[in-house]
């Protein structure tokens, strides 16, 4: 074949060092719209941004030119100074990560999952929520090592 394509899309999630606090609402619009102009530098696209303050998620439609652990170093790298230049200075991200796969056929409704985050977490931790995504996904883990 003469030509590369492809259509790859995940649900990304990570956390704030420590799970702390420290996404405020009203910076979060702004850090959103930052992290899509971010995915969208490296030629991925941003479907969707959520989250709550120790935590957030992204639908991303992936370039073939990058990996996930690539775009999720940037991301995190790039925002991170961004909280700091807009005066969060002890803002941190966890080092660690989760990407799920996610089919065509399922974007609508992890948009709408990311979008309704300040609803589903009245009834489920950050931390039930990723062992959940963890389960679902058949991904072996050792809980130890999860939170650190």
């Amino acid at each position: 074949m003469p030509q590369s394509l492809s259509a790859v899309y995940f649900h990304l999630i990570f956390s704030t060092k420590d799970r702390t606090p420290l996404l405020p609402d009203p910076v979060t619009p702004d850090l959103y719209s930052y992290m899509g102009g971010i995915a969208r530098n490296e030629k991925c696209v941003s479907l969707a941004t959520g989250g709550m303050p120790d935590h957030i998620h992204l639908l991303v439609s992936l370039s073939r030119e990058i990996t996930i652990a690539e775009l999720v170093r940037t991301i995190k790298a790039a925002s991170s100074k961004w909280m700091h230049d807009h005066s969060h200075h002890d803002f941190r991200w966890q080092a660690g990560y989760g990407a799920f796969s996610v089919s065509r056929s399922n974007l609508d409704e992890v948009c709408t999952y990311i979008a309704r985050q300040k609803e589903h977490h009245r009834e489920m931790s950050f931390r039930e929520e990723y062992l959940a995504f963890l389960k679902r996904h058949d991904i072996e883990f050792n809980e130890k090592y999860l939170w650190d």
